[in-house]
């Protein structure tokens, strides 16, 4: 086991859990189109370490030292807008394909949002596999239960905030959630839509891509269709 200081970043799918139809065919396309838009995610922030997969969310890190933490915020925000736009690419890719199932016709009502926090961890290896552990992991996942009125956005805990605000250049709002273990904390959060200046409109998708991704749904959905393989929700809840 090591130590460090890192920054903690969650992407998160809202609507992720109405979108897990129990009906079998839905459930196994959902499943496999949300595998596809987290790896999309993942691939638009390859300046993070994925620590692991839970669920509907990525949560990734970013080692940094005292003398780097006002550097972190732009890196956070860049991120955040790249893993966006992947985001609602591939969701876009998936809602038009030809399969009729809420799997694939549900994901038009997903959304994308973003906790962010700086602190302490340590660091486990177990067979390969990078751990964080701390009570700084532990915050930034209570993070996740706020009371942000919007359905996108970033939220930075204040002591991530604090280390570089000027750097926001977005509007920024405070919050004041109530974290179990931790008490009332200030938090500060932007509008993902307000990151991204004049952004270009996502490519609409063509014949063979909308057939390609219809074959992608349902071939590697046979296994969890079939009882093969477990479903990212139940694996979840584990």
């Amino acid at each position: 086991m090591d130590s460090g200081r890192a920054v903690l970043l969650i992407a998160d799918i809202g609507g992720y859990t109405d979108y897990m139809s129990s009906h079998r065919m839905s459930l196994a396309h959902a499943e496999v189109n949300t595998g596809r838009m987290l790896e999309r995610m993942i691939d638009a922030a390859p300046g993070f370490d994925l620590i692991e997969i839970e669920g509907d969310a990525a949560f990734l890190s970013l080692q940094v030292d005292e003398s780097e933490a006002d550097a972190s915020i732009p890196e956070i925000l860049d991120a955040a807008v790249a893993m966006h736009r992947a985001f609602h690419l591939e969701r876009q890719y998936v809602t038009a394909n030809l399969c009729p199932c809420k799997g694939c016709k549900g994901a038009a009502d997903l959304k994308l949002k973003f906790v962010a926090h700086v602190g302490d961890v340590a660091i486990q290896t177990i067979r390969d596999r990078i751990k964080l552990v701390g009570i700084d992991v532990i915050q930034v996942h209570r993070m996740l239960k706020n009371p942000v009125d919007i359905p996108e956005y970033v939220l930075l805990s204040e002591e991530l905030y604090r280390t570089g605000e000027d750097a926001v250049t977005a509007p920024v709002r405070e919050v004041s959630p109530e974290l179990e273990g931790f008490g009332t904390v200030r938090a500060y959060f932007v509008d993902v839509g307000d990151l991204e200046e004049s952004p270009a409109p996502l490519p609409v998708p063509s014949w063979p891509k909308r057939i390609g991704q219809t074959f992608a749904a349902v071939g590697p959905g046979l296994p969890y269709m079939l009882g093969m393989r477990g479903t990212r929700r139940a694996a979840s809840a584990q």
